[in-house]
């Protein structure tokens, strides 16, 4: 066991569904829940998303991702693979492939779990830098998002940015 993870171990915690930091951050509500401590530990981020919503295609250079779908339907995508997923349903999403993901249903609730073995997950800290805090957890009105910035921020965190959100619905 390493000594950065050994000597890194946080509190244990329950969330309850409401708790946790909410953001908007584009276009919809995100909630994080645990974050990053060191190589070796995860991050946990639940979202609300409306129908339509996806996030433009990228790629996590050190982060796998792991998907649970705790209400509506979400068809993923990963390079050749498109499955479509329901409550219940657990999407993983492995660092190094190109991948995406949209809402099928009116709103879809989904907890996004990153973790790596040889960095700090900052996926958290990505969604915490493009979000405005808010105290309500309700979806945001749709608004103008800025592609630059959020490719600029995206880098920033280990995660390039490889084409467009998913055609509108």
């Amino acid at each position: 066991m390493s000594t950065e993870y050994a000597t890194v171990r946080p509190e244990p915690s329950v969330l309850a569904t409401n708790e946790g930091q909410h953001l908007h951050f584009l276009n919809h509500l995100a909630t994080v829940k645990v974050s990053g401590q060191a190589a070796g530990s995860l991050s946990v981020v639940e979202f609300v998303g409306p129908k339509g919503f996806g996030p433009p295609l990228h790629r996590h250079d050190h982060e796998d991702e792991l998907f649970i779908v705790l209400a509506g339907r979400i068809l993923f995508r990963s390079e050749d693979i498109e499955i479509e997923a329901e409550e219940g349903a657990h999407a993983f999403l492995p660092h190094g492939r190109s991948h995406t993901f949209q809402v099928l249903s009116d709103t879809a609730r989904f907890s996004c779990i990153t973790a790596s073995s040889t960095v700090t997950p900052e996926f958290d800290r990505m969604v915490t830098e493009l979000g405005t805090p808010v105290t309500d957890p309700s979806l945001p009105a749709p608004g103008p998002i800025d592609p630059a910035r959020v490719a600029e921020v995206n880098r920033k965190h280990g995660i390039e940015i490889l084409g467009p959100p998913p055609q509108a619905l």
